[in-house]
């Protein structure tokens, strides 16, 4: 086994064949290759990828092994999993692991049916509160990105992760690209397979059923109430609900159990040109062969940081509301990345100060808070269609004569965004662009698009819970990824929903 770096000419990286063969005349003899990490260097006209590799004398040694394997775990004791998103479905690929049988409980709906009620959304503007960009099957990455992005390798084995989403029809690329990114387009069918699987292993996934009440004794759980009024006994409960079950968060309130406000991000969702990023981004060089460019925004204005959030090139913008009444927007982009338009949240972190208004829902001050200026959003149009403001004429406070071509389907309407954002908030995205200006003045165009409002970012409420993953008041209780508070999107949510299975105790 021999590890091998060489540099690739963007045409020769399209074909992972070339790469190989260029891989084995460094290495001098025929062998296996794997290739372990690709990544793109942009800086100079003359674009370059660098691919670190490893060569194996034999193809079993090379050969990339699946981490999940089959087993009947059908009359096995249960463990309960709300919510079907990357940490519930994670957190059920470990049980099969560990001889355990996964009961999830899903709100929303299977992926097929889930896309008719999307369309809806797009067509008619009528929101499913249960089924939407944010509810059903896979949760929100599934509908929206499919970015395998983490900032911290200390949650647990990535790598892992990813070769799970190849055991389950994801390309190859992902356990080797930089920036690994599945596509909107391809991972309703990754997720259908993962369920197959749980499934066929004698797991069970319950779609449409809402988690509505807990009975809860002597510090434990030992009932679950779902769809007006079917119970199910319940022994460990992994909580994987994702950032927008509001309804979880007032039951967990109502019922006593320790929550808190939690610190978020909140703005507006920027959309430029693709092909202005592009030329920006990568200056003089040939672009044919590079992928459609990427940024990656942070400044301090104010005391506070403004930064870009899940930027999606060649992407659209896409409405994330999961109730009557708000304007959520979001991005996406399909696997190829190759859509006009580039889009990511420019947002500034809120809190506590920030929440003062809605002090009398404790710890749902935040949930108010984001409620109230999505509903403020709404309120403009009356609909989904969404307030929006060339970059320019957001910065000078004026209201867009015209809007450029914007990528969000329910539409857009000219408005000042400052109307739809907190007083303090506004003034930083606005300073911010002020000065990113300076450094980047291919960011500052009026050909941007400024749309409200991003406010999803992550879950306005904490579960606390101990170093060992359960609840510190309701010691079966296990608060997992987004919907806790714990993690961001879908790399760090899955690797959360292993680390609460891991924490249940094995039955003495």
């Amino acid at each position: 086994m021999q590890s091998i770096e060489i540099k690739v000419s963007p045409k020769e990286a399209e074909e992972i064949d070339i790469v190989k063969l260029k891989v084995l005349a460094v290495y001098g003899k025929q062998a296996y290759v794997r290739i372990d990490k690709k990544s793109l260097d942009a800086r100079s006209k003359f674009p370059f990828y660098t691919v670190r590799a490893t060569v194996f004398d034999t193809e079993s040694e090379a050969k990339l092994v699946p981490p999940y394997q089959a087993q009947d775990v059908s009359k096995a004791r249960e463990i309960h999993i709300i919510g079907a998103g990357p940490a519930g479905l994670f957190a059920a690929l470990e049980c099969i692991q560990a001889g355990l049988k996964p009961v999830i409980i899903e709100r929303g709906k299977a992926v097929k049916e889930r896309r008719r009620d999307l369309a809806i959304l797009n067509k008619d503007l009528i929101v499913n509160p249960d089924s939407n960009y944010c509810f059903g099957e896979g949760g929100a990455g599934t509908y929206s990105d499919g970015k395998l992005y983490t900032r911290s390798k200390k949650r647990g084995d990535v790598l892992r992760v990813l070769e799970a989403f190849v055991q389950f029809g994801a390309a190859h690329n992902i356990l080797y690209d930089s920036k690994p990114h599945i596509g909107t387009n391809k991972l309703p069918g990754i997720i259908t397979q993962m369920r197959d699987f749980i499934e066929e292993c004698g797991g069970e996934v319950h779609f449409d059923t809402r988690l509505e009440d807990i009975d809860i004794k002597d510090g434990s759980i030992t009932k679950l109430v779902c769809n007006g009024g079917v119970s199910m006994p319940c022994k460990e409960l992994i909580l994987a609900t994702g950032h927008s079950a509001r309804d979880i968060f007032e039951l967990l309130y109502r019922k006593g159990v320790d929550i808190e406000a939690k610190p978020f991000a909140l703005g507006v969702r920027i959309e430029h040109p693709q092909e202005m990023i592009n030329q920006m981004q990568y200056r003089q060089a040939n672009t044919e062969y590079l992928p459609s460019a990427y940024y990656n925004i942070v400044e301090q204005v104010n005391g506070a940081g403004v930064f870009s959030f899940c930027m999606c090139p060649g992407g659209i913008i896409a409405s994330s509301a999961t109730n009557a009444g708000e304007v959520v927007v979001n991005g996406w982009s399909p696997s190829k990345r190759n859509g006009k338009f580039a889009n990511s949240g420019f947002v500034t972190q809120v809190g506590e100060e920030d929440f003062r208004p809605f002090s009398e829902k404790g710890p749902l001050s935040g949930m108010a808070f984001q409620a109230h200026w999505e509903q403020q959003c709404f309120a403009a149009e009356k609909s989904i269609v969404a307030p929006a403001q060339r970059m320019e004429d957001f910065i000078s406070g004026k209201t867009s004569s015209t809007l450029p071509e914007c990528s969000y389907i329910p539409g857009v309407a000219a408005h000042n965004l400052f109307d739809f954002l907190p007083q303090r908030v506004g003034q930083n995205l606005s300073d911010a662009l002020k000065v990113i200006g300076k450094s980047k003045p291919w960011y500052r165009s009026n050909e941007a698009i400024m749309v409200a409002t991003e406010s999803r970012t992550s879950s306005p409420v904490r579960i606390p819970r101990t170093e060992d993953y359960h609840h510190p008041q309701i010691k079966n209780l296990y608060p997992c990824a987004e919907g806790a508070g714990y993690a961001g999107g879908i790399l760090s949510a899955a690797l959360d929903g292993i680390n609460c299975l891991k924490a249940i105790p094995n039955e003495k």
